[in-house]
């Protein structure tokens, strides 16, 4: 395919693609892309009006959200096409899209105030050059998510055929733990600041279900107790910058 030919790492066209789009449809999905946000806003909070930087970010996940809250954001997708999703915020003026390589980004040194980069990091092989890239255009704070190898994603292999038998559109990840994530971080003088461990049920479980009253209840329950916060997945993660 045309696009692919420049770049090494492309994992994020498939996540700006509507077929993508389709997981997090319906009463369930809305449900965890609010989740996401408010995670997501808290750990912004220092930075009200900051610029960001969404690498990756064509599935605009997080694209409106950002903007109403009044923070100036750019994506970086790998191709023309990973802008499908967020053209209307393109059009008017209140984002700004650029294409390029994930794990070379086409910025300079700290040009902007905050880096997220969500639904990218366990589909990318390089991995570690992408948080390298991440954190060299962050002035103040990298955010991602991963999906935890201390979660119930830690069977998702040998069952991952029965999970998309289930789902349809899954495509194998990469767990982390949280450790080698921030001994890779730590190298580039980034630290942690903070982490929220999404859900402790495996997010299959609550699509194939499609019970919004089960999984709110459900998921209080093993936040509550704590089980959230040890066992869930994904989890954002927050790291500033030191000095």
């Amino acid at each position: 395919m045309q696009f692919l030919m420049n770049y090494p790492e492309t994992a994020d066209i498939e996540t700006s693609s509507d077929d993508y789009a389709q997981r997090f449809s319906g009463e369930i999905g809305s449900w965890f892309l609010k989740v996401q946000e408010k995670a997501t806003l808290k750990m912004l909070s220092p930075w009200p009006g900051a610029t960001i930087l969404d690498v990756g970010g064509g599935h605009g996940q997080l694209t409106g959200f950002l903007i109403h809250n009044g923070y100036k954001v750019s994506v970086l997708g790998s191709a023309e096409v990973c802008k499908k999703r967020i053209q209307e915020f393109i059009d008017k003026g209140l984002c700004e899209f650029t294409t390029g390589n994930i794990i070379e980004l086409p910025y300079p040194d700290r040009a902007f105030d905050v880096v997220i980069s969500f639904r990218l990091l366990p589909h990318v092989t390089n991995w570690q050059q992408l948080i390298r890239e991440l954190t060299r255009v962050a002035r103040n704070s990298v955010i991602v998510d991963y999906p935890s190898k201390r979660s119930v994603n830690c069977i998702s292999s040998p069952f991952f055929r029965v999970k998309k038998g289930l789902e349809g559109n899954t495509r194998p990840f990469s767990l982390f733990s949280e450790y080698e994530l921030l001994q890779v971080f730590k190298l580039y003088n980034f630290t942690y600041a903070e982490r929220d461990a999404e859900f402790f049920l495996p997010m299959v479980l609550h699509r194939v279900l499609k019970s919004l009253y089960f999984s709110l209840f459900a998921e209080k329950i093993c936040r509550t107790l704590g089980l959230t916060r040890l066992f869930g997945s994904p989890v954002i993660l927050k790291l500033i910058r030191e000095g």
